[in-house]
């Protein structure tokens, strides 16, 4: 595997780092560092603001196979670049991270010519925010027992339904929406996926729900009625679960980096807490310091060896169960990063803040956030049971686990 810089990349990140460097000035400074996980809801108005500008300089869509939609196109490793020299400067948490990296590559493998000129050039101007529906209360990582039906009525559909951990539903434009279109289908089948748009008052509903961190970036969303054009369906009524895995695929290509540069961020602020502390002169301590560090390049490598290899060359990271281990790997990993946290503080890291107010009785700081949101990552975007399972039986070739009726 070769995955290295070379001049026309490093002249990429001198390009990327000069435009950061002039646009995150002025209004866009106070935006500099929030929106991360468990702080989503800081500065939510100049981070729309923010994907606008990202819009404007091109820097919407590198990634994607086509440049016709006003985004500049950009090799792997440049997007790695972008990546990193986003991250190194603490750019603003992305509001359009779902439709630009989600959905923009799967309309562009899946889509028709019309779906694609109608959706991507607002997401690449940074205009247009999606959410996606996928899971539901009884169809979580289990997501072929979804409930959750589009009945067709002329040229549209009429959803009706049910999802749950919707990121940021409350403030989508659009929701692409995993429904069952043949009455009586089981499974995988009979599945379609829809493209539904999210102001239609009186029938479809978003309920804030309050995480353990005190913020509300995932909702419940109920659909009574809702209408979905029948143009909008993606990939042909009744292929929805091979567009849905499609998706999926995408979802950990470049993105896994982006990811790691993140975690990279959160580990080097808790070693500063370790030493400031004196928690570091623990030799305990230092090991399990010492063990995220080195887990952290393992990763790091293992994602680079994916998108370089002939099965993630697209930048999707498709091959059989790649994206299964990098789950398992990298949600460990922040469960065990947020643990640690709060050991470098000892018994402080209980402890509130000391100017708490009655307006604002749940301040947290940024460590205390980190760990009360690891505590879902082996559960969102596929629990680990699940990931188990698929590379036991797509990978390892062994029985597939028995199953009762639905």
């Amino acid at each position: 595997m070769e995955f290295g810089f070379g001049a026309d990349d490093e002249e990429f990140r001198a390009e990327a780092r000069a435009w950061l460097a002039d646009h995150l000035a002025g209004d866009f400074a106070a935006a500099v560092g929030r929106g991360g996980p468990g702080s989503e809801h800081e500065g939510a108005a100049e981070r729309r603001a923010w994907e606008r500008e990202l819009g404007r300089g091109g820097w919407i869509g590198i990634g994607w196979d086509s440049d016709a939609y006003g985004n500049r196109r950009a090799t792997l490793t440049q997007q790695v670049v972008w990546a990193e020299e986003y991250a190194r400067v603490r750019a603003p948490g992305r509001y359009g991270h779902i439709g630009e990296n989600l959905l923009a590559p799967t309309l562009l493998a899946y889509g028709t010519r019309e779906q694609q000129d109608e959706f991507l050039p607002p997401i690449a101007r940074g205009e247009a925010l999606w959410c996606q529906g996928y899971s539901e209360p009884d169809a979580g990582s289990d997501l072929a027992g979804l409930r959750t039906v589009a009945v067709r009525d002329g040229d549209t559909y009429r959803v009706s339904g049910q999802k749950v951990w919707t990121s940021l539903a409350h403030e989508a434009d659009w929701c692409f929406v995993l429904a069952r279109t043949e009455e009586g289908s089981r499974g995988h089948h009979g599945l379609s996926f829809l493209l539904v748009p999210m102001d239609q008052p009186g029938r479809i509903e978003v309920r804030p729900i309050r995480q353990l961190t005190g913020t509300s970036e995932f909702n419940e969303v109920f659909f009574d009625g809702a209408r979905a054009r029948g143009a909008h369906v993606v990939g042909g009524a009744g292929n929805g679960w091979r567009v849905a895995m499609g998706l999926l695929g995408f979802e950990r290509g470049v993105s896994t980096l982006v990811q790691q540069i993140g975690f990279a961020e959160e580990l080097a602020e808790v070693v500063r807490e370790a030493v400031a502390g004196g928690a570091a002169d623990d030799p305990v301590l230092r090991d399990r310091i010492v063990r995220q560090w080195a887990e952290l390049r393992v990763m790091r490598w293992n994602a680079l060896r994916t998108l370089g290899s002939s099965e993630g060359a697209d930048g999707s990271g498709t091959g059989a169960g790649g994206p299964s281990v990098a789950k398992l790997l990298w949600g460990r990993w922040h469960q065990r990063l947020g643990e640690l946290a709060m050991g470098v503080r000892g018994a402080a890291a209980a402890v509130g803040p000391t100017d708490w107010s009655e307006s604002s009785p749940y301040e947290l700081d940024a460590l205390q956030r980190l760990f009360l949101f690891t505590r879902a990552d082996t559960i969102y975007g596929g629990s680990d049971e699940i990931q188990r399972n698929i590379i036991a039986e797509r990978v390892l070739g062994l029985p597939r686990e028995a199953r009762g009726p639905r």
